[in-house]
């Protein structure tokens, strides 16, 4: 159950820093998240406008990436997790009815172009703020964040012991590899399914005795039901000003569009 377990998975997406972003206290940055995804997602589908607004959230995601010292090549990994999005998005101007345009030969959607494009915008905002919010949060401060945010404690520890040991168990695969190798293996054909699934299945087994035998420590120890928490820090009306003026920021962006166009 030590802290040591966690080098990889969550823990790698994590950007060691003293920035006042990363200084934020978890919970006030997991609510500006949230509030910053929702004045995206709001911004109207077919306004003309609607480029421009995005175009200003992603200055201001810029933004709070430069006072963070993040790098723009960590931004741009974290939008591997976009790409069911972006195929959606690409199909929508070819399966959507309504008036339609030729593009260099192709007859488009007009309308399938302007929601696909809203859906890629929307979402590659969204997950460039939740790249930022995993870069400048410890994966453990921010389990603490979720719990502070009265998220339910089975939950919270779930997710806690996922970080614990999700490199555990990426180690056992790693291994169990090596030794499939090393005796000659190549899953280069459909006849490699007959070793990979029993070796899938213990795996999975290995997994559960390992979650028996820890969940025995933890009982042995003492354990209820609930981990222990350290003491709660107050959070000021400035930290959270702080916090918040992301999406402060980005409501006053999609207001000056509606009002302006």
């Amino acid at each position: 159950m030590g802290a040591g377990h966690a080098h990889g998975g969550l823990a790698a997406a994590y950007v060691a820093g003293n920035s006042p972003v990363h200084r934020l206290e978890p919970h006030t940055k997991l609510v500006a998240v949230l509030a910053f995804a929702l004045v995206v997602v709001l911004t109207p589908v077919h306004a003309g406008w609607a480029p421009l607004a995005y175009a200003g959230f992603l200055a201001l995601l810029l933004g709070v990436a430069a006072v963070a010292r993040v790098r723009l090549g960590r931004l741009l990994r974290g939008l591997a997790v976009e790409v069911p999005f972006v195929l959606f998005a690409l199909l929508l101007p070819f399966v959507s009815r309504g008036p339609r345009i030729d593009v260099l030969g192709v007859s488009l959607s007009q309308s399938g172009l302007a929601a696909g494009g809203s859906i890629l915008a929307k979402a590659t905002l969204s997950v460039l703020a939740a790249t930022l919010l995993a870069a400048t949060t410890d994966p453990r401060a921010l389990l603490r964040g979720l719990e502070r945010l009265r998220l339910p404690s089975v939950l919270v520890q779930i997710l806690t012991f996922m970080i614990r040991y999700a490199d555990v168990i990426g180690g056992e695969l790693r291994r169990m590899k090596v030794a499939r190798e090393s005796r000659g293996f190549r899953g280069r054909h459909l006849g490699a399914l007959k070793v990979l699934g029993p070796a899938a299945g213990s795996l999975f087994i290995r997994s559960y005795e390992r979650g028996e035998r820890v969940h025995l420590a933890m009982l042995s120890r003492g354990y209820t039901g609930r981990l222990p928490t350290g003491p709660v820090a107050v959070v000021g009306g400035r930290a959270w000003a702080t916090a918040l003026s992301l999406p402060l920021a980005a409501a006053a962006v999609l207001a000056a569009g509606s009002l302006l166009g």
